[in-house]
């Protein structure tokens, strides 16, 4: 596991617990970024540590290449002078630096390879943290925004369930009431006039009717209305009279 995934785990392991803690997201985000600030200082500081044993053991490699290189022509001078027993002395020595000089080359190149991968370790922190800056304040943003609704649902809740606003209800019903029986009254007065006003209508019909008879009465004039009876003879009625009385009967 690279030294960048254990700091990702770490990390992700402290926003948990402080998360499960339930604390204020705010201060969350603000430790979560001075954390990864301080990793990545830290990464910084593993990364120079890093350079300078590359570049100590590169001088220790040159260092004993070069001695091997030396000890190397002390053989063959031993040589050339006719000293063979110098000559495998100095070859020994010759072989020891340069075994030396191979397992620094070795340790030399698998450094280079730590420094190149932190170096890239260290280029992603330092995207996530400008993403983390840049994030934190749009979450905090959200965080506040959802604060304040959860206060003014709970402020709304209160104001629900509080006598004050029960009164309101109950004043608001009693008003609905003396509207409506308003509203019944203003019907039963308006049905009351329409009947005033009609008994009204037909009095005056009849007083003008009165009026006109009294003045037909004093003209001495029939009312014009009324159907003119046919004048009867005094001798037809009695002669019709006797016709109806009984006759009496004869042999008595």
């Amino acid at each position: 596991m690279g030294l960048f995934d254990r700091i990702s785990r770490a990390i992700r392991a402290t926003l948990n617990h402080w998360v499960s803690q339930a604390e204020d997201p705010e201060k969350i985000l603000e430790q979560a970024v001075i954390d990864m600030q301080e990793d990545l200082v830290r990464l910084r500081q593993a990364v120079a540590q890093a350079i300078a044993t590359q570049k100590r053991t590169e001088r220790q490699q040159s260092q004993a290449a070069a001695t091997a290189q030396e000890w190397y022509q002390r053989a063959q001078l031993a040589l050339q002078k006719g000293d063979e027993n110098l000559a495998k002395e100095a070859l020994i020595r010759r072989n020891t630096y340069q075994e030396t000089a191979n397992v620094l080359e070795t340790q030399l190149r698998q450094q280079a390879d730590i420094v190149r991968q932190m170096k890239q370790n260290m280029v992603l922190l330092e995207g996530k943290l400008a993403e983390a800056k840049t994030k934190k304040d749009m979450y905090i943003a959200r965080a506040r925004s959802a604060k304040a609704s959860e206060k003014l649902n709970e402020m709304l809740g209160q104001v629900g369930n509080s006598g004050a606003y029960a009164a309101f209800e109950q004043m608001e019903q009693k008003v609905l009431e003396l509207e409506a029986r308003s509203e019944a009254i203003a019907e039963l007065n308006a049905d009351t006039l329409e009947k005033k006003f009609a008994a009204l209508e037909g009095s005056t019909n009849v007083d003008a009717e009165l009026e006109a008879m009294k003045a037909q009465l004093l003209t001495g004039s029939s009312p014009a209305h009324q159907p003119t009876s046919l004048p009867t003879s005094a001798p037809a009625t009695n002669s019709e009279l006797e016709r109806l009385r009984p006759q009496p009967e004869e042999g008595r």
